[in-house]
């Protein structure tokens, strides 16, 4: 029942999302008498915030129309590589410039958009060719088109990875650093000659016994059954995906602000009082920032169920045993293929040693080969966006590239 509960408020916050809307104009625009009354600016900063917490938010778009290679400035534009039901493989083409290590990014699917990665495409278009996993919602998905499991996941990795070659780097980024593992494990086990010539693994729930987080802790002791009951819910009937079992965006939303309640609450307060004090320019970081955070999407039950129970229930990756098809998982089989893991020193989703445990797991991989970075006074989103992931780990991991490519 969440799910049409959910859809009930947002249509019954529909009327305050229009009046917010009317009255933001009313009190700022310049032909609007209304803009002209005493504390006008104040009326439009509250209608303005209003408007914010009451809209929908959509998919928002990367929004990367060019980039700095070699001291000039180069179009960029997005080209679907591959089409999957569940997923489309993006590139960023760059006409004109050639020669560059070709990486695949591999975005979470856990709510957010790829776009969340825009920062971290962004910067590494300026010295490499990159590619994106860009995953669909669920709730778009016919029902038709039938279920994506965890092993769906891992096969979609290594079918992009064969699409990209043998010269292609993986960056896997939170979540999907276990099927990332799992997929080049597999590659390495088959003898496959299409793997990737590094992984850089950033901030991943390798192995979450590892200094636990709330969010480990809060998957560990709930048994799956509590998450079939109560987070799982079928795609109302206006959705393309009606009938789909999936674990709604909403829900993840409310975890992520559940989290960290009072900053966001302080967060839009500022808001306001930058709207007030005509502070533009950080009043459009705001929007920025919360157009991503707000924006949030579906995922398939069986895939979330799965992770749930093998990566932090069962810890099954650094355990030994997983399986992929049928096929037992084995890191110690990947030799070819350089490792590179980075963690947060203020990591509150995946803590410290979770992402380096990728170490011990891959014991064939030469020691030479091997890189891992600790960032200081970096959270979560800090590995793979904002100044410190530009200035700091970005040129580890170009270097890396370089140096085993």
């Amino acid at each position: 029942m969440l799910y049409p509960l959910h859809e009930f408020q947002r249509a019954f916050l529909e009327p305050w999302r229009l009046l917010a809307e009317f009255g933001a104009d009313a009190y700022a625009n310049p032909f609007s008498p209304l803009a002209y009354v005493p504390s006008s600016h104040k009326y439009a900063a509250g209608f303005e915030l209003l408007l914010r917490i009451t809209q929908r938010y959509g998919k928002p778009e990367f929004g990367i129309d060019s980039v700095v290679v070699a001291k000039r400035k180069v179009p960029v534009y997005e080209e679907v590589a591959a089409d999957k039901p569940f997923c489309r493989l993006l590139r960023f083409v760059k006409p004109g410039v050639m020669n560059q290590p070709k990486v695949l990014v591999v975005a979470p699917l856990s709510g957010h958009f790829a776009t969340l990665l825009r920062d971290t495409v962004r910067t590494m278009l300026c010295d490499h060719e990159v590619y994106i996993t860009d995953w669909k919602d669920a709730r778009d998905i016919p029902f038709s088109v039938g279920p994506f499991h965890f092993d769906d996941y891992v096969a979609y990795v290594q079918e992009f990875i064969r699409l990209l070659g043998p010269d292609v780097h993986v960056i896997s980024v939170c979540q999907p650093t276990v099927p990332v593992l799992a997929a080049v494990s597999l590659l390495a086990a088959q003898g496959d000659t299409q793997q990737p010539r590094t992984m850089t693994m950033m901030g991943g729930p390798i192995d979450t016994r590892n200094s636990p987080t709330d969010v480990n802790t809060f998957a560990k002791h709930r048994p799956i059954s509590w998450f079939e009951q109560h987070v799982i819910q079928r795609v109302p009937t206006k959705y393309p995906g009606a009938m789909r079992r999936v674990y709604p965006g909403f829900l993840q939303w409310s975890g992520f602000v559940a989290m960290n309640p009072g900053r966001h609450v302080d967060s839009h307060w500022d808001f306001y009082e930058h709207l007030v004090a005509g502070d533009g320019e950080s009043a459009d970081a705001h929007k920025r920032f919360y157009d991503e955070y707000n924006a949030v999407m579906d995922l398939p039950a069986e895939y979330y169920l799965e992770t749930v129970r093998m990566v932090f229930q069962e810890h099954a990756l650094p355990s030994g045993t997983m399986h992929v098809a049928g096929e037992l998982v084995e890191p110690a089989k990947i030799r070819k293929t350089a490792l590179f893991s980075i963690e947060g020193e203020l990591d509150d989703i995946s803590g410290v040693g979770q992402t380096e445990a990728a170490h011990g797991l891959c014991s064939g991989i030469p020691a030479a080969r091997k890189k891992h970075l600790l960032a200081t006074n970096v959270g979560h989103y800090g590995i793979f966006s904002g100044r410190k992931y530009r200035e700091v780990i970005y040129p580890q991991v170009r270097d890396f590239i370089r140096k085993h490519g």
